[in-house]
């Protein structure tokens, strides 16, 4: 008895895991940005992207969907060489071609038609957290002209505050806010 409940309890997961869709992400299309204070004076952003990844989306049930995404730390730009290298520093990052920045969901909670709380792992700097996303399903569509026409296409975008304490990154912190405010945006396409 207990091999045949086994035994159906692997099939049931066998079939939820086909009824995901794989999806790739377009690093052409796909950002990270961010915010902070700097001195109370001003706010200062920048980006990231340069991104790889994969998302599991399951339209029929969007909650046993997941994203897997990752990014190399030296694809900052902030628009001022000087501010990259000094986070690039051992004051920041202490960041080498090889360093990544990576998210990793481990649940979904669908809050509404199109929104969802995403939970999972954001490690960065070599320091793993939890972080949850506030996400919104822009889009799901073929994607409307060029070589990609006809592909199903997914487009999100979500939003988390961030401290960089959390990460081992707070120098400068109160005076540079420790808090720092992160928009997401990313299109993909559906893995042939």
């Amino acid at each position: 008895m207990k091999t045949l409940v086994l035994a159906a309890a692997l099939a049931a997961t066998a079939s939820f895991a086909s009824a995901a869709d794989k999806y790739v992400l377009d690093a052409s299309h796909s950002q990270v940005l961010f915010s902070y204070n700097h001195l109370g004076f001003s706010t200062t952003f920048g980006m990231f992207s340069g991104f790889e990844g994969e998302i599991m989306f399951d339209a029929e049930n969007p909650a046993g969907s997941s994203v897997a995404v990752s990014m190399p730390t030296m694809s900052m730009f902030t628009g001022w060489e000087d501010r990259e290298t000094h986070f690039m520093s051992d004051d920041f990052f202490g960041a080498t071609d090889e360093d990544m920045i990576s998210f990793t969901s481990s649940s979904i909670e669908v809050i509404g038609e199109n929104t969802a709380k995403i939970t999972g792992d954001l490690t960065m700097n070599d320091v793993t957290k939890p972080v949850v996303l506030d996400a919104v399903l822009n889009k799901s569509g073929p994607y409307p002209f060029g070589p990609k026409q006809g592909t199903p296409t997914l487009g999100f975008d979500a939003t988390t505050t961030l401290l960089r304490s959390d990460f081992e990154l707070g120098a400068f912190a109160p005076a540079v806010s420790d808090e720092v405010t992160v928009q997401i945006s990313i299109e993909a396409l559906q893995a042939e």
